[in-house]
């Protein structure tokens, strides 16, 4: 009794190339249930747009001397043409804070919101009003740190909200890329 080789063709009727078989066979296949994402993923998912910001990914320190360099610019004009006004400060100081967050590179997250109240600090020296030598004017700086603690906070937190989130993004783009690995791996043995 001969046994059948995987390599003989299989018995059908043969066609000319270019010939379209009069039935053909469909198979189907069953889709698995979609199941409903959660609301947090549809948010994230959203939100990886801040992810693709164009414009430059800042190193840590290149973060921070950014950072104090813009507040320190801000606090000289903020002197000259406003006479010190703590709005425009803090205003300032909520974009530097989201700028800075954004554009440090993923590896260098963290230093986002530790450079924040640094350059808040570096850039109240200006404003801050004392006259004299060292002693009254870091006296000024202090006393200012302590008028404008609440925009100090404000701008740390929105820092430490843009690094997490961005954090988030990061994290996942790297688990997917795994299951896309391992998924394909697993294909290519099958």
């Amino acid at each position: 009794m001969e046994q059948p080789s995987r390599n003989t063709p299989q018995a059908g009727p043969r066609r000319a190339p270019g010939q379209v078989p009069e039935q053909e066979s469909a198979t189907v296949y069953r889709a698995a249930p979609r199941r409903s994402t959660p609301p947090a993923v549809v948010v994230l998912r959203r939100l990886r747009k801040l992810q693709q910001v164009p414009g430059p990914r800042l190193t840590g320190l290149g973060c921070g001397l950014l950072s104090m360099l813009a507040m320190l610019t801000t606090g000289v004009l903020d002197d000259l043409l406003l006479d010190g006004s703590s709005v425009v400060y803090g205003l300032v100081f909520l974009v530097v804070c989201v700028g800075g967050g954004l554009w440090v590179r993923p590896n260098d997250l963290i230093t986002a919101p530790i450079s924040a109240p640094i350059a808040f600090t570096v850039g109240l020296q200006p404003i801050s009003g004392g006259e004299g030598g060292f002693g009254p004017q870091v006296i000024a700086v202090f006393t200012q740190l302590a008028l404008q603690a609440g925009w100090l906070y404000a701008g740390t937190a929105t820092a430490c909200l843009v690094v997490a989130l961005r954090k988030v993004l990061v994290l996942s783009d790297r688990a997917a890329a795994r299951r896309r690995g391992a998924s394909g791996g697993v294909a290519d043995r099958g």
